[in-house]
């Protein structure tokens, strides 16, 4: 018996070695048809399925028809504004089907999108919009006070499109597009697009910094959405519900990509509520829906819903389900099956746990090793670098040793898919590259993860290396956040970190603080609202003396994640962001018991 099928029944193996079948045969066309493009993908399936649902929300639903018309509109106005192959526009909107009509018609000419996440404000927002050097950006009317405030720090401002009614004196593209044709453009003026150009962007944070523009291929796309359409079974009559945010590549690629290509719709809702959830779950008739473990948490934290057991949910797939989340949450809220996967946005490094191992993050099958030869090196947390030995090459780990999840950089055209297409910036994308790791001049894609792999082949993700950590399904950059904080008057020092929660999943923001003044926590907290993300707002803050640092003055976190939020182990003030009262508060010995034990909603 193989490896990868060890403990299953016979009819389990069979169900996962179909999965990995139907992906393989799925994604093999794709280098074998290089002008044969995602937007083809859905305009084939407009001339077959017609008047079918592919794309349903609150505020609007498109049909397959409707889907492809919109997009050629797009397409029609880009061409109007001159947008050349490679030329970027920026996309500012919440989720809603016409997100994607968006995208997909200028990519359909060569341009490229941007997708801008909505949480962003001030200076995080300037730097993404700026990075991409966009020659327009579409803003959603909710959305557009928040960019008109950042176009002064632009040093190239784009032609800014209003979607939707606003007080504002741009045009409105929603408006605009409605005098462009539905119709298919000529193949004349639409412009051979191969796999091989670039589609969209897609912001991801790195270690340090601000975020990252990831360079995203329409090949990349293709094969996203046509592997998990394989990987789980998508059918026509499957719903999928999308709660995810667009901007990513999860909420806006990989769950409706892989609904439409296997001829099923997509719900899509704004942001997710637990609240609602299995309301809509119901009033959709959805079959499917896309997890983070955070959301899965949630709905277990939530009261009981009498539609939580009466759906049609088959699958829910994503990633970030913990193993002490995950036994409770199926079995509540019966769900036949979880395909939990790990997958980079930027990388190269992806892993599928089709056989739905409670708390694996995936497992590579022998006849795919090849693949995906994803490999884990020690990790010198000391040094923060990978471990070399005498000769100067990385170290693999042994069985259940947790170690730094890399992939050798793959060329060909069966990995058109999965190679690390790098960064709009140059020198984020060298950063991600780990050179002499077995032999002299190989080169290789570094997650930034820190995995343990069993003696069964199954990977489990550990924590994430360097400055970033996650939260709220979000990554955060301490160096952004820190960078914001030590701009308030009176911070004299800051250091940045992620600590853990009980009952929460990643690690939530935490701030040392070394203060010139007495801190005014109220204006402080505003301070950082009007600055940051939600998710990114430091959870607690440490007030101290002085700071601890290296002798080459990088400021030590080890101590303060080992300490965490304690109040008891340090004499130094803690405060607490209250979710409740809304404000900076003293975290004393019992409002400490309170969240470990879960009892305050973070």
């Amino acid at each position: 018996m193989s490896e990868s099928h060890a403990g299953l029944s016979d009819r389990s193996r069979g169900a996962v070695t179909a999965a990995w079948v139907r992906a393989l045969e799925l994604t093999a066309p794709i280098a074998r048809h290089q002008t044969r493009i995602l937007p083809d993908v859905i305009e084939e399936r407009a001339a077959e399925l017609g008047d079918a649902p592919a794309l349903l929300s609150d505020r609007e639903s498109f049909s397959y028809r409707d889907i492809d018309r919109r997009s050629n509109q797009y397409a029609s106005w880009a061409l109007e504004q001159n947008i050349a192959r490679g030329d970027t526009i920026c996309l500012l909107m919440p989720n809603r089907p016409e997100y994607m009509a968006v995208w997909l018609g200028v990519t359909k000419i060569g341009g490229v999108v941007a997708l801008l996440n909505t949480n962003l404000a001030g200076s995080s927002l300037a730097h993404c919009i700026g990075v991409v050097a966009p020659k327009h950006i579409i803003v959603a009317a909710e959305l557009i006070d928040r960019c008109a405030a950042v176009l002064p720090e632009i040093p190239s401002p784009p032609t800014v499109w209003a979607h939707g009614a606003c007080n504002s004196q741009w045009r409105r593209i929603d408006l605009e597009i409605e005098r462009h044709t539905c119709e298919s453009l000529d193949e004349k003026v639409r412009r051979q697009i191969t796999i091989e150009d670039r589609a969209l962007c897609i912001y991801t944070s790195g270690t340090t910094g601000l975020p990252n523009a990831v360079n995203i291929s329409h090949g990349r796309l293709m094969q996203w959405s046509h592997w998990f359409a394989g990987m789980m079974d998508t059918r026509s009559t499957d719903r999928m519900y999308v709660c995810l945010p667009m901007y990513h590549s999860g909420g806006g690629l990989v769950a409706p990509g892989a609904a439409l290509v296997g001829k099923g719709s997509v719900v899509l809702r704004e942001r997710f509520s637990p609240d609602r959830f299995w309301d809509d779950i119901i009033r959709w008739d959805c079959t499917r829906f896309q997890y983070i473990g955070e959301f899965c948490r949630y709905l277990l934290q939530a009261a009981p819903s009498p539609n939580e057991t009466t759906h049609r949910i088959q699958m829910a797939c994503g990633n970030g389900l913990r193993l002490d989340v995950w036994e409770p949450f199926q079995k509540r809220f019966r769900i036949p099956r979880i395909f939990e996967f790990y997958a980079a946005t930027e990388g190269s490094v992806s892993l599928f746990n089709v056989e739905g191992e409670k708390g694996a993050i995936g497992r590579v099958p022998s006849y795919l090793a090849q693949r995906f030869p994803t490999t884990l090196v020690k990790y010198d947390t000391e040094r923060d670098e990978p471990q070399r030995n005498e000769q100067g090459f990385c170290v693999p780990c042994a069985a259940n040793e947790a170690g730094e999840a890399i992939a050798p950089f793959l060329k060909g055209p069966s990995h058109v898919g999965n190679r690390f297409e790098g960064y709009v910036d140059s020198e984020s994308t060298e950063r991600k590259i780990l050179r002499d790791v077995l032999k002299p001049g190989d080169a290789w894609f570094r997650t930034g993860d820190l995995m343990r792999k069993d003696d069964r082949g199954f990977f489990y993700f550990v924590d994430r290396i360097g400055d970033t950590f996650r939260w709220k399904g979000e990554n955060v950059s301490t160096s952004e956040v820190a960078e914001t904080i030590g701009a308030f008057n009176g911070v004299r020092q800051v250091n940045v970190y992620g600590v853990t929660v009980p009952f929460a999943e990643g690690r939530a923001g935490m701030a040392a603080l070394v203060l010139d003044k007495e801190l005014d926590l109220t204006a402080f907290r505003a301070y950082l609202i009007a600055r940051l993300p939600k998710y990114a707002c430091p959870l607690f803050l440490r007030i101290q003396d002085e700071m601890e640092a290296t002798a080459t003055f990088k400021y030590t976190k080890t101590n303060l994640v080992r300490q965490g939020f304690d109040p008891l182990a340090t004499t130094n003030l803690i405060h607490f962001n209250h979710p409740v009262r809304q404000a900076y508060v003293r975290l004393d010995k019992a409002m400490y018991d309170e969240i470990q034990k879960g009892q305050v909603r973070l």
